[in-house]
């Protein structure tokens, strides 16, 4: 699988990564068996960026990679997780946004606990602390790099003007945001011409529309009564209603290159820039074959203007997120 710098960093992350989130939290129940099969398939395939996070779960993620890691070759493995959150130690829900530097140390060391390696590879603050500076969170983590516990510092949904205050304190490797046929924020608001100018790796999570783009999702009864999609505003009845007007323009398309919605989706994402390196999610092996040959597929100029026209911004019914999580996006 062809490989990409990281950031302006000596690590190579493979095109194509693998978030983890899914196979621990929001989607249902977890089978850690499948998620195992699933990890070393990917790597077998050529992969090796994975994403985790310690509030997925909480903890119970990391500690699955964890257990991972100690089955394969570590060596050739990027791991990225995250820190960002005040999680309650009774509830263990996440309560507010912390990222105070004492929370950063916290998560820090244990993540490397949990995960069971030596050094994070890549360290992202998940949200952006609206009580601190982000100059403040990223120093911190450059006197962690300093100690040697991280490797290298990510954000995560943060805004263009913040990557570039961040920026100036220490080099960003990467910025990881939502971003798909169905959200298309980072165009405008210059998240994506920020990161691609200050040689910062775009993450795109959720490529696949969490799961919406594939067409395996045509009522709100397919998705589970867990499942954090229920209160998401795209996935209401009415919302819904419309919006599969366009996962079946999405199919037609597909069909016509030969491959599938979700091949289509991810391809789509790959091919809008040079420093852009997804990371769809799943916890079954036959929908993550499905996903990495999506590097197989390549559009013509033409066939790209054709899918921007065909969906242009904001073209999908719906917020991304209920407001309460919308408010902790940095925009």
């Amino acid at each position: 699988m062809k490989q990409h710098t990281l950031g302006r960093t000596p690590l190579k992350i493979s095109s194509l990564g693998l978030g983890c989130m899914g196979m621990s939290h929001a989607y249902g129940s977890p089978d850690d068996p499948e998620s195992m099969r699933v990890l070393h398939r990917y790597v077998d395939l050529g992969g090796n960026f994975l994403d985790t996070a310690e509030v997925y779960g909480p903890y119970t993620n990391e500690e699955l990679i964890g257990r991972f890691l100690r089955e394969t070759n570590r060596e050739n493995l990027v791991i990225a997780t995250k820190f960002g959150f005040h999680i309650d130690p009774g509830t263990r829900t996440s309560t507010h946004e912390d990222s105070s530097p004492a929370n950063i140390r916290k998560v820090c060391d244990e993540s490397l606990r949990r995960l069971g390696i030596d050094c994070i590879d890549l360290f992202y603050q998940h949200r952006v602390d609206p009580k601190r500076p982000i100059e403040e969170a990223v120093d911190t983590m450059s006197q962690l790099i300093d100690a040697g516990k991280i490797r290298t510092i990510g954000l995560s949904e943060a805004s263009a003007d913040t990557l570039r205050r961040a920026s100036v304190i220490h080099p960003i490797a990467a910025l990881q945001s939502e971003y798909s046929l169905w959200t298309r924020d980072p165009e405008p608001n210059g998240v994506l011409t920020a990161s691609l100018e200050l040689g910062v790796t775009f993450v795109p999570f959720s490529p696949l529309g969490r799961g919406f783009l594939t067409g395996a999702i045509q009522s709100v009864s397919d998705i589970g009564e867990k499942d954090m999609r229920r209160a998401n505003p795209r996935f209401q009845e009415d919302a819904m209603k419309e919006n599969l007007k366009l996962a079946e323009t999405i199919k037609s398309l597909a069909k016509k290159k030969n491959c599938t919605p979700a091949q289509f989706a991810i391809a789509w994402v790959m091919a809008q820039g040079t420093n852009i390196v997804p990371i769809p999610g799943t916890k079954r092996l036959k929908y993550l074959e499905e996903n990495m040959s999506a590097i197989n597929i390549t559009f013509t100029p033409d066939e790209l203007t054709e899918i921007s026209e065909t969906f242009p911004l904001h073209v999908f019914t719906g917020a991304r997120y209920p407001e309460s999580m919308m408010s902790s996006v940095n925009r």
